[in-house]
């Protein structure tokens, strides 16, 4: 078993086995069927925290103007929104999704903003990436990292695209660290999640799946140990809101 969790024919899609050239599919049409109510959802589940970590994750980037940004698993386009206006018109934001429903979704919201000239959407596996090597300064992969079937290759992936002296962040739901928080985390995301999915969305099925998924996700530590084993230097992280949710740092230097 490597860290990706898979054998050589099958991988994990929440806690079921399947076929590994069944999961992005599987994965994808989570996403289309959350894609339209996928900030009211993330606003409803995280009680609003959401925006603050992602707050906390665009501070740690330390983003410039005139650099060039990859916000990988996108989505609806929170970070690529804050990315833009810090690059300011000689910079350049990528919002990249596998996803196209969420992409379009990204795009909708941008434009409604006003966010528009340094932009640009593009539909990507975070496994090998459309991109040349050593052009990022910076990337950054929210809540996207739990769903790619092989992470091993998708770290590498990223780790060629940056340039020297840039930076990968990964916010990413984690292991709790305060004692006695995992119990009520169990019982809010298998109970709670799946009810709101299905009262919000018509979908409890996606929503069960979001939280098997958050728990077959690697732990602090053995996300660090893969980031590193990528090529990644420097590599740390801070666990937010008791390790719900922790957000990694990593330098190629």
């Amino acid at each position: 078993m490597s860290h990706s969790e898979k054998s050589e024919t099958t991988t994990h899609f929440g806690y079921q086995q399947v076929p590994v050239e069944e999961k992005e599919k599987r994965v994808a049409g989570v996403f289309h069927s959350v894609a339209a109510k996928y900030d009211l959802m993330n606003d409803l589940m995280s009680f609003g925290i959401h925006r603050l970590w992602k707050f906390f994750t665009v501070q740690l980037a330390g983003v410039r103007r005139g650099q060039r940004v990859l916000d990988l698993a996108g989505g609806t386009g929170d970070l690529a929104a804050r990315f833009s206006a810090l690059v300011g018109p000689e910079g350049e934001v990528v919002l990249a999704d596998i996803n196209e429903s969420m992409l379009r979704v990204g795009r909708d919201n941008l434009t409604n903003k006003g966010v528009v000239g340094n932009l640009e959407y593009v539909q990507a596996n975070a496994e090998c990436l459309p991109f040349p090597g050593n052009h990022f300064d910076c990337i950054t992969i929210a809540f996207g990292l739990r769903n790619v079937t092989d992470k091993d290759a998708a770290l590498r992936s990223m780790y060629r695209v940056l340039k020297p002296g840039g930076r990968l962040l990964v916010l990413e739901f984690s292991k709790p660290t305060v004692p006695g928080l995992n119990k009520l985390y169990d019982a809010y995301s298998f109970t709670l999640l799946p009810l709101m999915g299905k009262l919000v969305t018509n979908d409890a099925d996606s929503y069960r799946y979001l939280a098997e998924s958050i728990r077959m996700h690697p732990d602090q530590e053995t996300l660090r140990g893969m980031m590193e084993e990528a090529g990644f230097e420097r590599c740390d992280y801070h666990n937010l809101t008791g390790g719900i949710v922790a957000v990694h740092r990593g330098f190629k230097l």
